[in-house]
């Protein structure tokens, strides 16, 4: 008994058996009951030792979760162990990063893992559907592409998700919100998917459920953020949004916003930021659909013109109740929602907004009573915003309004000129009472400029807007002019009036915000302007001051002497050598007073300056850094695109050459040439002149001389006429003796005709003789030559026949020679040797006789084939006999033809012919003809005699 107590304990089982156990227990097992108690194991392990379980159970865990889906107590437990493998106890030794990637790639390798989870969403067990959806928020998060892949595949996946959103317990309802909106960010397939399973409305359901935007919590802002996602560069889904009618819904949003914030009812000082989160992020979804220069903007734009949109964002932004960075987000979404859409910019200045002063309205009996709410037109108000109101944390809106009215004007010229024409008629008359951006350049007192310097940077960013690039807009702002002349006051431009501002501000060491608005101002307005330039120069100390400034002014900063560096190099740049300080004086200056390394180095500092360099990232606004305290805002986009894209250039400018003028384009006409040009031009066209005039006196010569040769003509032509008449009558006399010489030729030629009648005849005569006796030659020569051929083919045809009786009897003899062999063969054997070489003998003589009549008979048909040779031959020679005779007769025919041809030519002449020959010819029935040789010679003869 002692003994058994003191025997050995068994070895104690580690973690790592058990869990190999367990899960070979999970694979193995039959009943629900042994699965699910592997399961419970594992999870109790699955904290500290995620390694182990995920290595050895991970596969039997996701098979479990479709095997035993009716379960819900098991599918839970399964889960659970799942989300405790992707969220281990940081102490634990087999915790790493890599297990929740492990895991991810168990997942997402196979799609029916993940489609598993999907149609887990299907129960209604609050449990199930909470941890599925944590469960694809981890995956996820580990393997974010591969899981967006999975989930666009799964069947119904999206669908499922999107339906979670109306589930009333807000655990899952929050979970499945905040898993589409992590789907989202970047896939344009999931985004569509998403929105066509009715998502935006069920969104709107929810912020409506949830308090709106003054009431709702985080659940509004994940809301907003999911809406965000689905509409950021997806046309498509922006479309959908406006077709099914949700631009309403988001216009009663914000008006529901704004009207709880005006009627104060009550929400709590706590609960103000996440509102103001809310209010903010409706405006963000806003710009979404606003993006400058996107497909669907301008029906954006317009569809929520007709929502009444803008105008709802106008009292947000203009409200006293509304935090300043949501009014400053309300003017830039007001500035998107007009920007390049010419119809809304007109259609804006109609609005009416409150006024953001602090004056009160005047009572009726010229009192003032506080607290009245005011109206005013929306541009005044926003001119208000930018130039009067001065507190440091209303900068961002300041800077809102300002890009607000710069949008108003965007690339609209009429709106352009009209706000111009106004601002200078107002600071004309001085009677104006909005705020005018000319006199605020102009006339800002210096303390204002110390106290608030931003007043006179906004007012010259927005005359940069109006004149940058406009020659109609800078020639208007050019016709600016103080001072009357005729009661002895000078006369002082606007250009000039900016400038005398600018090197104020130098000498009483102002704010470097106000010289760089001024500055700014400058160099967009002289850029390719001769005309500006010329006007700037007209005050010859500017100069001086700018380059003292570069040189001398070390407190001005490197953002001032570098834009001071670029204002001389546009100077020297576009100015011509009329200017009133020529391109030849102001090279000098920049080149040697100034310094080339100099004026280099001031604007390649400027140019990288970390202001200017990282404008694009930097945040402009109170949320970046401050300095002196206020914003950190120093340049405006325009000219900072304006600056990257012409720095080069300025910097060549002063190698360039001081004769030579930068050619610039103005209302479509060309400026600024080489003076040496136009100097080369003029003395060439000097010499053009005289060359011409020197051609005028040699013309003049010309005609003269042509005046006395045109006089001899006329002389020449008056002998000429009477040498004519001369001749005239010479020939008169010379073709009355042609006349009687022609008579007597006629009558020899009808004497010699005659003659050449007789010959003929008697030529044709022997003609016809000769053709008859050759005709009865030819008939007795093809006579002879065919009774010939028929005595040979007579004796050839008896011949052939002859030889073929031969053949026959011969044939026939041997047959009977073989028959008589054949039957001495038979009867007699002995002797059967000797009568077959008789046989043969005779057979060979028969063939022999054979060979023979067979060569004669070949002799015989090469007869008949030579005689057939002949007798065509001899036709052939009959048949050209008989064309030679057609021949004769054609030649007698023409011989003919032409003597009655001669006898009318003769008749014609009036001579006497006789018709006998023809009467004798047409009596004897032959024809008439001549040797051709003959008539030649008669032709001859008869020539002859004419001569």
């Amino acid at each position: 008994m002692f003994g058994i107590l003191q025997a050995p304990t068994p070895a104690k089982q580690t973690a790592t058996d058990t869990i190999a156990v367990l899960s070979s227990r999970l694979v193995s097992a039959t009943l629900l009951e042994d699965r699910r108690a592997a399961i419970l194991g594992l999870r109790s392990f699955a904290k500290e030792y995620p390694a182990s379980v995920a290595s050895g159970a991970l596969r039997g865990l996701i098979g479990s979760l479709s095997k035993d889906a009716a379960d819900v107590d098991t599918i839970k437990v399964i889960l659970e162990t799942l989300l405790t493998l992707f969220s281990p106890n940081e102490s634990s030794p087999e915790a790493s990063d890599d297990i929740a990637l492990w895991l991810a790639d168990e997942f997402t390798q196979r799609q029916e893992n993940i489609s598993v989870l999907f149609d887990l969403l299907d129960t209604h067990d609050f449990y199930s559907r909470l941890y599925v959806l944590q469960l694809l928020s981890a995956i996820l998060s580990a393997r974010a592409e591969r899981t967006k892949e999975c989930t666009f595949s799964a069947p119904l996946g999206i669908g499922r998700l999107v339906a979670v959103l109306d589930d009333r317990r807000e655990a899952v309802r929050n979970e499945g919100l905040l898993l589409l909106t992590s789907l989202t960010p970047s896939s344009g397939e999931l985004q569509k998917l998403v929105a066509f399973e009715n998502g935006f409305d069920r969104v709107f359901t929810l912020i409506t459920s949830e308090g709106s935007l003054s009431h709702g919590g985080i659940v509004i802002q994940d809301c907003l953020s999911l809406l965000a996602n689905l509409l950021r560069l997806n046309v498509s889904n922006q479309s959908f949004f406006r077709e099914t009618g949700c631009v309403p819904k988001l216009a009663k949003l914000i008006g529901d916003a704004v009207r709880a914030q005006e009627s104060g009812d009550g929400v709590a000082e706590w609960a103000k930021p996440q509102r103001d989160k809310n209010m903010w992020g409706v405006l963000a979804v806003l710009r979404l659909f606003l993006v400058h220069g996107g497909l669907g903007t301008q029906a954006n734009q317009t569809s929520f013109w007709q929502s009444g949109v803008p105008m709802q964002v106008l009292h947000l932004a203009f409200s006293a109740a509304t935090e300043m960075a949501v009014r400053a987000e309300a003017l830039i979404t007001c500035a998107e929602l007009i920007r390049g859409n010419a119809k809304l910019q007109e259609a804006f200045a109609q609005l009416e907004v409150q006024s953001s002063t602090n004056e009160h309205a005047s009572g009726a009996a010229g009192t003032t009573v506080a607290n009245a709410v005011t109206t005013v037109n929306v541009i005044h108000g926003l001119l208000d915003l930018a130039l009067i109101v001065t507190a440091t944390q209303a900068f961002d809106v300041r800077l809102a309004a300002c890009e607000c009215i710069k949008a108003y004007f965007y690339r609209h010229n009429l709106i352009k000129m009209h706000f111009l024409r106004r601002a200078i008629e107002g600071h004309s008359s001085g009677a104006d009472e909005t705020p005018n951006i000319i006199s605020t350049i102009l006339r800002i007192p210096e303390t204002t400029r110390s106290v608030d310097p931003y007043r006179s940077w906004f007012a010259s960013m927005l005359l940069l807007h109006l004149v940058y690039e406009d020659p109609e807009a800078k020639a208007l702002a050019m016709s600016v002019a103080f001072g009357d002349a005729s009661k002895g006051e000078e006369v002082v431009t606007l250009i000039q009036g900016v400038t005398g501002s600018l090197i104020g501000g130098f000498q009483q060491r102002e704010d470097e915000r106000v010289s760089v608005g001024y500055l700014m101002l400058l160099c967009g307005w002289l850029f390719e302007d001769p005309d500006a330039v010329n006007d700037f120069l007209g005050e010859g100390s500017s100069v001086q001051s700018l380059v003292q400034a570069i040189s001398q002014g070390e407190s001005l900063g490197n953002i001032v002497q570098g834009l001071c560096a670029v204002l001389l190099g546009i100077l020297y740049e576009f100015s011509t050598k009329d200017s009133p300080i020529p391109r030849a004086t102001l090279h000098p200056i920049l080149s040697s007073r100034l310094g080339r390394e100099q004026y280099i180095d001031r604007i390649t500092r400027l140019r990288e300056h970390p202001l200017l360099r990282d404008y694009e990232v930097l945040p402009q606004g109170l949320e970046g850094d401050l300095m002196d305290g206020l914003p950190k805002v120093l340049f405006d986009k325009v000219f900072v695109d304006f600056l990257k894209d012409n720095s080069s250039r300025l910097i060549r400018a002063v190698d360039r050459d001081p004769g030579m003028e930068v050619p610039v384009v103005a209302n479509g006409i060309q400026k600024g040439i080489s003076r040496e040009l136009v100097d080369s031009l003029k003395t060439q066209l000097e010499d053009r002149e005289q060359a011409l005039r020197k051609v005028e006196s040699d013309t003049l010569t010309l005609e003269r001389r042509l005046g006395q040769e045109q006089a001899d003509h006329r002389r020449a032509k008056e002998t000429a006429t009477v040498e004519l008449g001369r001749i005239k009558t010479v020939n008169q006399n010379l073709q009355n003796i042609h006349e009687e010489e022609i008579k007597g030729l006629q009558a020899d030629h009808q004497a010699t005709l005659v003659r050449l009648q007789a010959q003929n005849d008697v030529v044709a005569e022997d003609l016809r003789n000769q053709i008859a006796r050759v005709r009865r030659e030819a008939d007795e020569s093809i006579s002879k030559i065919r009774e010939a051929d028929d005595a040979d083919i007579t004796e050839l045809k008896d011949s052939v026949r002859r030889m073929e009786a031969e053949l026959d009897k011969a044939g026939k003899d041997h047959m009977q020679d073989l028959e008589t062999a054949h039957e001495e063969y038979s009867l007699k054997l002995e002797a059967s040797e000797a009568r077959a070489k008789r046989a043969e003998e005779r057979a060979e003589e028969a063939e022999g006789r054979a060979r023979r009549a067979s060569e004669d008979s070949r002799a015989v048909e090469e007869r008949v084939a030579y005689l057939t040779q002949a007798l065509e031959e001899s036709e052939r020679a009959g048949k050209n006999t008989q064309t030679g005779l057609d021949d004769l007769l054609m030649v007698l025919s023409d011989l003919e033809e032409k003597r009655s041809k001669d006898k009318k030519r003769l008749k014609a002449l009036g001579e006497v012919t006789s018709d006998d020959g023809d009467d004798d010819t047409d009596e004897d029935g032959s024809e008439v003809g001549g040797d051709v040789n003959g008539t030649a010679v008669r032709s001859d003869d008869g020539d002859e005699d004419l001569d």
